[in-house]
């Protein structure tokens, strides 16, 4: 009998994102096989070298290379950071590929001229807040873009202090509700703070790439 299930490649550069991914994709994709590369020292190039470098980039090309000659039907790549190396990686491979957060950009720029950008991570934040320029422009949208870096907070998240992470992030949305009319997370670790917030401080919308580009693929996977 032919296994006529379609196949999603994910790559993760933290294998905290594993599990995430893997009840997103339960719940989203049930009829989904899924199989994961994850490799962390590309997330630590970028954040030692604060930059996304020409030989990581090329690192992300082969991982893409690879999950294609593994099978998959699409690529989902979850990290924001190396976005242009997942951009880039497309022309090397006939497999549709993903960056985690298009769909997330793309449904801010459709719904809002005033968005707001926050992260934890410089090697994040701008990478994001280039990607809703570009595709604004894609889509013939005018918006204003006000970025918030939240300084201090990941290095509080690496040391174990995610109380002070948390609390961090929490009064940058705060303070981005006044200014905005949808909020994107640049990086999956924060979108837990949402959950935490009293309606006063999610008076627009806040989203999250993890699920908002799972339910892209599961309107592609139709």
């Amino acid at each position: 009998m032919t296994n006529n299930r379609k196949t999603l490649g994910l790559i993760h550069t933290s294998a905290t994102l594993v599990p995430v991914f893997a009840e997103l994709c339960a719940k989203q994709l049930p009829h989904v096989e899924t199989f994961n590369i994850v490799d962390d020292s590309l997330i630590k190039d970028v954040i030692r070298r604060n930059e996304l470098t020409e030989q990581t980039a090329s690192r992300v090309g082969d991982y893409v290379r690879s999950a294609e000659k593994a099978g998959a039907d699409q690529i989902l790549v979850t990290c924001s950071s190396i976005g242009r190396a997942v951009e880039a990686a497309q022309s090397s491979v006939e497999t549709p590929v993903l960056r985690v957060d298009q769909p997330m950009v793309d449904d801010a720029v459709r719904r809002a001229s005033r968005i707001g950008v926050v992260a934890t991570l410089s090697t994040t934040l701008e990478p994001t807040a280039d990607l809703v320029r570009r595709r604004a422009a894609i889509l013939d949208r005018d918006v204003e873009l006000t970025v918030r870096l939240c300084e201090g907070a990941f290095d509080a998240l690496m040391r174990g202090d995610a109380t002070a992470h948390d609390s961090m992030v929490a009064k940058a949305l705060g303070e981005l509700t006044e200014q905005v009319d949808v909020i994107l997370l640049a990086q999956a670790s924060m979108a837990r703070v949402v959950d935490r917030l009293d309606e006063e401080h999610r008076r627009v919308p806040i989203l999250a790439s993890p699920p908002t580009a799972i339910e892209y693929l599961k309107s592609v996977f139709r």
